[in-house]
């Protein structure tokens, strides 16, 4: 098996215990295909999961600015973009929070 997918089955593994938890109002559910973070849309708060910090930096025209394994990207919502050797995208924005599901 590939170090790397061994590493974050790992990772998805050992997260499944914090499911459905977070900081500052951050909520996060894992499962083995990836995690579903739920960012406040106000606030900077960080999590881990699959080994790596994700952090929603804000919000700008619709689209999220979000920091994932130290690389910054914006993704607008229903899109995907890759950050550090994974797949961030946003599910959902409203008024008061921004969901985001980031897949290895």
């Amino acid at each position: 098996m590939n170090r790397r997918v061994a590493a974050v089955l790992t990772a998805c593994v050992l997260s499944l215990g914090i499911a459905g938890c977070g900081g500052g109002g951050t909520q996060t559910s894992c499962a083995l295909d990836g995690c579903t973070i739920t960012f406040p849309r106000s606030g900077d708060t960080a999590v881990s999961v699959l080994g790596i910090e994700a952090r929603l930096v804000g919000v700008v025209d619709g689209a999220a600015q979000v920091e994932v394994a130290g690389q910054r990207i914006t993704v607008p919502v229903g899109g995907r973009a890759e950050a550090g050797g994974f797949t961030v995208g946003v599910e959902r924005l409203t008024g008061t929070e921004v969901v985001v599901r980031v897949t290895p």
